[in-house]
């Protein structure tokens, strides 16, 4: 019987795979900065005025803060690794649960912006719009910024994703405010308020929902979405030398993080189908694999044994 275990890991992460680039933290914590600041004025202003879309934005923004936040500490606690016996991943899972808690909140601003909206019908106040347009273009620019302090490495972290996706839905919210300040102006229609409140967060529940399913399919367990599991085993079954193939287990532990362990029933060298199954894996973007080479002892093969 015999064993080996492969890996490497993707761009973006530094000690050796131990969790996200330093840069990558330090423009968290720069967007971190700048939506502070906005979410203190925007909410600010909205109250002041009444305004109910300056307040779903405000909500969203606030989403941002809560969210970029436990993102930056999730980060962090994914760089600092764990070598606790109780904690052999390490807090890499961290930002999986961030992203989670982010898409819940984005889908609680939404419920209370319907809510309010309901609540206001019929009974209407008149807004200031130029005090409207003034705000929104601050939280523009600012959520321009942030989305460009992002984007780089959205698509290597859930938790910068899911960030990121708050603020694109902010930087569209701020659009949406500036549309409904410049109908009030010229139109003196104050409804553009709530009608504006309502299209922001209709906007954002199917983002929030595709976050919640992303984060769900890693906290499951489920195989990664673009992997073809059937193809990895039939790749592996057709090594020579490779009599069967068993309890291929094939994961995600966090964004860009892909983990795989199979069993392989082989009576050939197992230097050379350890090697051979390596490269079949790395063929599919599982770099990080354990793979158990076996024998068939008195006719009985592992699997026979296995109960689950």
């Amino acid at each position: 019987m015999g064993a080996g275990h492969g890996h490497s890991h993707g761009v973006g992460r530094e000690n050796g795979g131990v969790g996200p680039s330093r840069t990558t933290i330090r423009r968290m914590a720069i967007a971190l900065g700048i939506l502070v600041g906005f979410l203190i004025l925007e909410a600010t202003v909205g109250l002041l005025i009444g305004s109910l879309s300056l307040l779903a934005d405000a909500g969203h923004m606030l989403t941002d803060v809560v969210g970029m936040s436990m993102g930056l500490v999730a980060l962090l606690l994914a760089r600092r690794g764990s070598t606790a016996a109780a904690r052999t991943f390490g807090w890499h899972r961290a930002e999986v649960l961030t992203a989670m808690a982010n898409a819940v909140l984005l889908l609680a601003v939404a419920a209370w912006v319907f809510y309010e909206a309901i609540e206001r019908i019929g009974d209407t106040p008149e807004l200031p719009g130029l005090a409207m347009i003034l705000t929104a273009v601050a939280g523009l620019a600012a959520n321009l910024v942030v989305m460009y302090l992002l984007r780089s490495d959205a698509k290597d972290s859930l938790a910068v994703r899911g960030a990121y996706l708050e603020v694109l839905a902010d930087a569209v919210g701020s659009v949406g405010v500036l549309i409904a300040g410049a109908l009030i102006i010229g139109f003196g229609w104050d409804y553009a308020d709530i009608v504006v409140g309502v299209l922001i967060s209709l906007w954002v529940v199917p983002r929030a929902l595709k976050l919640a399913a992303a984060s769900l399919r890693i906290l499951t367990q489920a195989s990664p979405a673009h992997l073809d599991v059937d193809a990895v085993r039939a790749d592996l079954a057709a090594l020579p030398g490779v009599a069967g193939v068993h309890d291929l287990h094939v994961w995600t532990l966090t964004t860009g993080m892909d983990v795989a362990t199979v069993h392989l029933v082989s009576d050939h060298d197992s230097r050379w189908v350890l090697d051979s199954a390596r490269t079949v894996l790395s063929g599919h973007g599982l770099d990080h694999a354990t793979v158990q080479i076996e024998t068939v002892v008195d006719g009985r093969r592992c699997e026979d044994d296995v109960t689950w």
